[in-house]
């Protein structure tokens, strides 16, 4: 196993300050970790080219030879598991735990299209004519790029990287600026692994400028966005003059619902999880819970015991649950929508201000006696918030739940198979989860519709991303 500073032994990675480095902070403590290096319009648009010439000679290799490297840059992700947890949680502050399940994850999309990269399987066609053969094969891009968010500093780079390089693609990533350690310490393992520098390059510095390079330069063919949907907007806006493949995963406003019916036991689990992982700050966390009318005290209580029993702390400490929020910004959203909730009625069960721990710490908080017109109910909190709506009917709650712009996850808790099934399906959601509270996994597709975006990352279907398909018309009369 390598040590963190060997995980971080990248030219563009020092521990002393670059002159115009971008300093690195631990959200935990406001301790600079590390600076990186500030790359230019310039530097950016050359490794781009360089990508161009070092994708045409990876696309030649075969699928099997592509394959294997993918296995071994996996091999040395689950080797060098504990101080890539680390690193994790030093530069974003989730849980030591929750870091290691992420590196976990991270691995899983490598595994899973190293196996892909071997199935990347035309068609042949039944021809209408005996004089002609008619296929279509699939083909790499070309030389992609993506930008990932800080709430999964490792998993949302392998999830684009992975079927990129299986497909035959580069790929330039610019992760968040909060979060680059991940990126930089992934990418020397990938190195190690074979993958060419050149391919598979990583880029930090101005945001903008980052995105209306990758936006408007002709050998860029694909990108690949998460974050928040105002600014994937102007990405696909940009993108459009040179109509590249776009995948965008933006803002979610999940709703979870507990029909009375529900295995009480297992919804309490499921919404613990998916409203307090990584401290509320994921995409797919429940933002909305709906709770029937003849459970809801019960359902309000039961929350309320366990929220209040979540361990606060610095993620390093092996007890702790639930780390800091990402910066001070975080936090100041967080008391809005309380203030919001609590001076429209809402009440604070539990929590509801910040921890003595420092600015970045903020208490799980359950709020009951939720309506529709507050904040919540509308935009994404990404705090460890659980607000509790009461419900009567099934049609109702799914009105609720549907009455946003967005689309991204959504989660049931109900013993009725049927109901399973018909409410699923009512919802207007790219994933249902079904009596559990954690859906995402690398063999499923995931991703949303209406404003929380376009396209499918994971599972077979995210290959096809990085794919096109070609039709070959043969005339052998």
């Amino acid at each position: 196993m390598k040590s963190i500073e060997q995980l971080l032994n990248h030219p563009n990675v020092q521990f002393t300050p670059f002159s115009d480095g971008l300093p690195v902070d631990n959200p935990a403590t406001g301790d600079i970790i590390a600076y990186v290096k500030h790359s230019s319009t310039q530097e950016i648009t050359h490794q781009i080219e360089q990508a161009q010439s070092a994708q045409r000679e990876w696309a030649s290799k075969t699928a099997l030879e592509r394959a294997d490297i993918l296995w071994e840059w996996y091999r040395l992700l689950k080797e060098n598991k504990e101080n890539l947890a680390r690193i994790m949680t030093m530069e974003q502050g989730k849980s030591i735990t929750e870091s290691r399940g992420e590196i976990d994850y991270a691995a899983g999309f490598i595994r899973w299209y190293a196996e892909e990269a071997r199935r990347i399987d035309g068609d042949i066609l039944t021809s209408l004519k005996n004089t002609q053969k008619l296929m279509v094969i699939k083909q790499p891009v070309g030389v992609t790029a993506a930008i990932t968010p800080w709430n999964f500093p490792a998993s949302m780079i392998t999830r684009k990287a992975a079927p990129a390089l299986a497909a035959g693609c580069a790929m330039i990533v610019k992760p968040a600026s909060q979060t680059p350690l991940s990126a930089y310490a992934q990418a020397v393992l990938a190195y190690e692994a074979g993958i060419p520098p050149e391919l598979f390059a990583i880029v930090c510095g101005n945001a903008q400028e980052i995105s209306n390079t990758f936006t408007q330069t002709p050998i860029i063919r694909k990108i690949s966005f998460t974050g928040s949907t105002d600014v994937g907007i102007k990405i696909y806006g940009s993108s459009a003059n040179q109509i590249k493949k776009i995948s965008l995963e933006l803002g979610g406003n999940a709703p979870c619902i507990v029909f009375d019916d529900a295995d009480m036991d297992k919804a309490v689990q499921g919404v613990m999880q998916s409203k307090f992982r990584n401290g509320g700050q994921t995409c797919v966390c429940s933002n909305r819970v709906y709770v029937q009318a003849g459970i809801y005290d019960e359902f309000c209580r039961r929350i309320t015991e366990e929220t209040s029993r979540l361990k606060l702390g610095n993620g390093l400490d092996e007890d702790t649950q639930i780390g800091p929020l990402i910066d001070k910004k975080a936090i100041v959203k967080v008391e809005e929508h309380i203030s919001d909730a609590l001076n429209k009625g809402a009440r604070c069960l539990t929590g509801g201000k910040r921890s003595s721990l420092g600015s970045t710490f903020f208490e799980p908080t359950v709020l009951s006696h939720m309506t529709s017109n507050m904040r919540i109910a509308r935009e994404e909190t990404f705090g460890p918030v659980c607000p509790l709506f009461r419900f009567e009917t099934e049609s109702e709650v799914i009105t609720q739940a549907n009455d946003t712009e967005y689309g991204l996850a959504s989660y049931l808790f109900t013993e009725d198979t049927a109901r399973q099934w018909r409410v699923s399906e009512a919802l207007e959601y790219g994933m249902v989860g079904i009596n559990t509270g954690l859906i995402s996994n690398e063999v499923a597709p995931f991703g949303g519709i209406k404003m929380s975006g376009l396209g499918r990352e994971g599972g077979k279907y995210g290959i096809e991303e990085y794919l096109e398909l070609k039709y070959l018309c043969s005339d052998i009369g």
